[in-house]
């Protein structure tokens, strides 16, 4: 029988550690038992570009960039880009599974109520030099929302991240269309 542990021997002290292992990862955090004295700080990883370091625990994306695997929710991106909508893409991130046709008949209503962009991100994309990079652009004026409803703040309220989330969803065409049209200089049109 296995057990989903990894057994390190610190050749300094003799000293055995046992660090558990998880979906074939170990915790950088787990290896600060390892010490030579009780006052040391503990032993550390270094990973340079953090080439095999993974930041965070997701459920939502797998990525492998060496094998071009990119998954949302295990689906794999060709399918979805292939088969599901922007807003059935969108439903599927947020809620763990793609929606059937009444789930995306009522969130294609939630999202379209809020796809109304205000004037002023109009004016705050064409204020950008013609030649900024796109996606600072991009970057800038999705930052630059969270103004324009100062209700946004209130982060710990659930039912207000959700509305928040569907305004960004419904609002993000829109501005990468302006963002483009700008960009290639085009002025833009509604």
């Amino acid at each position: 029988m296995t057990r989903d542990t990894l057994t390190i021997t610190d050749n300094r002290t003799g000293k055995s550690y046992e660090i558990p292992v998880e979906h074939d990862t170990v915790r950088a955090m787990d290896l600060r038992q390892i010490k030579v004295n009780e006052d040391d700080f503990g032993l550390m990883s270094y990973d340079p570009a953090f080439k095999n370091t993974a930041s965070t625990k997701s459920n939502i994306t797998f990525i492998d960039g060496d094998k071009g695997i990119l998954r949302y929710r295990g689906y794999p991106i060709e399918q979805l880009a292939e088969s599901s909508s922007y807003l059935e893409v969108a439903y599927l991130i947020l809620n763990g599974e793609l929606p059937n046709a009444d789930q995306l008949k009522q969130w294609k209503h939630d999202i379209t109520y809020h796809t109304l962009v205000h004037e002023n991100v109009k004016d705050l994309i064409e204020a950008f030099r013609y030649d900024a990079h796109p996606m600072g652009i991009l970057i800038s004026t999705v930052a630059a929302l969270s103004t324009f409803y100062p209700e946004a703040r209130n982060v710990g309220d659930p039912e207000n991240r959700l509305l928040q989330t569907k305004r960004l969803v419904a609002k993000m065409p829109t501005i990468a269309a302006y963002t483009y049209r700008h960009a290639m200089g085009y002025p833009i049109n509604y």
